[in-house]
């Protein structure tokens, strides 16, 4: 169980103590839901409160936040850590694995790979959540929390960039806004179409290379497969995204995705974090063959 505390501020003072909660903290509904049931799980200046109790400027308020969700199988795994601390866990994820378990599949993942890690380390209670998943192809950042707490916090406020080689030479800089959807239910494959749901996609090119091009993408959306449908849509499929009509090479036998960056404030402390997993290898080769050097910051030469 993970105990948070705060000071009551004086924009809430002689205000009920739900006001802080979800002015404030921004606590999700289903977490104050369950805070309301659960005796002792809030406490202001060391005494049990209920949610309608007013509070004032000072205030010591304790949330002892309860953890009901099971975690999943245990799967062994060595994981790339990038960042760990007592509410986060910050991964460089390879490419070829699922994030999440499903009914059919449900070992094997790096859910399964984190649940495992964090059992075998001082936080054997966390149960950890994937926070803005990527593909099953793409490699790099992913941020996993180890409470309800913090994913309800930081879902949907993570900003992504990422690193793409797409097929075609792509000039400047340009937005791609065309609505997903899944055309057949049983299969993965994603469409453009105007049945399917919102969707941009913001690209700009950085290098060329013999009629393929390095990009840095962004998304205001997270659909699945979003920018591999986007860049084919426009005719600049990426790289070894054999699903989307391009073929493999030499060096990528999976789309040339890679999530560079994640930049978000911390769900406890509000402080600003940046998180960066360099290009795999399978992409640097593909550049490098092409006459072309990456650094460590990915940036070429």
């Amino acid at each position: 169980m993970r105990v948070i505390n705060y000071v009551i501020t004086e924009e809430y003072d002689n205000r009920p103590l739900l006001h802080f909660l979800k002015g404030h903290i921004k606590l999700s509904t289903h977490i104050v839901q369950s805070l309301r049931h659960t005796y002792g799980a809030v406490l202001i200046n060391n005494e049990p409160a209920r949610l309608v109790d007013k509070v004032f400027k000072g205030d010591a308020l304790e949330l002892h936040l309860p953890e009901k969700s099971t975690a999943p199988l245990l799967w062994e795994m060595e994981l790339s850590v990038i960042y760990e601390d007592e509410d986060l866990l910050i991964i460089n994820k390879p490419s070829g694995i699922s994030v999440h378990p499903t009914f059919n599949h449900p070992n094997e993942t790096l859910c399964n790979a984190v649940a495992n890690y964090l059992a075998k380390t001082d936080s054997p209670s966390a149960v950890a959540r994937a926070v803005g998943r990527l593909d099953k192809v793409t490699s790099g950042v992913m941020v996993f929390t180890k409470n309800a707490f913090c994913a309800s916090r930081l879902n949907g406020n993570i900003e992504k960039t990422y690193n793409a080689i797409a097929y075609g030479d792509m000039e400047n800089s340009g937005t791609v806004d065309a609505p997903i959807y899944r055309p057949d239910l049983n299969k993965t494959v994603r469409a453009v179409g105007e049945q399917g749901d919102k969707a941009v996609t913001h690209w700009k090119a950085i290098a060329h290379l013999d009629n393929k091009t390095f990009l840095e993408i962004k998304t205001e959306t997270g659909r699945t497969h979003q920018i591999r449908v986007h860049c084919a849509h426009i005719g600049n499929p990426l790289l070894g995204d054999d699903m989307y009509g391009a073929p493999v090479t030499e060096y990528l036998t999976r789309a040339a995705l890679h999530c560079r960056e994640v930049s978000f404030l911390h769900p406890v402390t509000n402080k600003e974090m940046t998180f960066v997993a360099p290009l795999p290898d399978d992409m640097k080769k593909e550049l490098e063959k092409s006459g072309f050097f990456v650094d460590k910051q990915n940036i070429i030469c």
